[in-house]
């Protein structure tokens, strides 16, 4: 019985009960406002000049997340200056992780140095339409005209634990073969990390 309640466990961990729906690839993302960490409201719209975005749901608490955070500032940091900045999102409900607040939020990219906007999905509904699963999840975005076009869902990379031994940087290749002109490939990879934490 404990073994059975310890698989159940870790199989709640890394699985989403989102309901069904969100984006694939080729789809057309909407654009949104949210509060950033600045209290200011952040739409895509708002970046003119971006030929794309490296979307990025994400959280305090998680561990997954924290493991990416500066990893995430790295590839923000390398793609702003190219047209595809970081966009980050938490859709956490805080009434189940408390860290997960809006005034934590503002605390932890103080604490990081975060270099991209991190912004409150509070009402997840931005997370719903785009069908993120956990934290981290990643959508790789593209601007075809007025439209913004998912061209990589999933993970930043292959080895959440340990930087150093990436072998497959996921995101960094999809971004790559963009301003490259070429094909992303992959264009789907399982995000693994927390389960969002939905309203009840």
């Amino acid at each position: 019985m404990k073994n059975i309640f310890i698989l159940t466990f870790s199989f709640i961990l890394f699985t989403s009960f989102k309901p069904e729906g969100g984006y694939k690839v080729d789809d057309r993302a909407i654009d949104f406002k949210l509060k950033n960490i600045d209290d200011k409201m952040v739409s895509l719209a708002d970046f003119k000049e971006a030929k794309g975005f490296i979307v990025v749901f994400t959280c305090n608490h998680c561990p997954f997340s924290k493991k990416y955070e500066d990893r995430i500032i790295l590839l923000d940091k390398k793609y702003k200056p190219l047209g595809y900045p970081v966009i980050a999102i938490n859709p956490n409900d805080a009434a189940q992780h408390a860290s997960d607040d809006f005034e934590s939020m503002k605390v932890r990219a103080k604490e990081k140095g975060f270099t991209f906007p991190y912004l409150h999905d509070e009402s997840q509904a931005i997370a719903t339409a785009y069908g993120a699963k956990s934290t981290p999840h990643v959508y790789v975005l593209q601007k075809e005209k007025d439209m913004r076009v998912v061209k990589y869902i999933g993970a930043i990379d292959d080895n959440s634990d340990d930087a150093t031994a990436v072998k497959e940087n996921y995101v960094a290749s999809a971004v790559d073969n963009l301003l490259a002109g070429k094909p992303v490939n992959p264009v789907f990879t399982k995000a693994i990390g927390c389960s969002i934490k939905w309203k009840k």
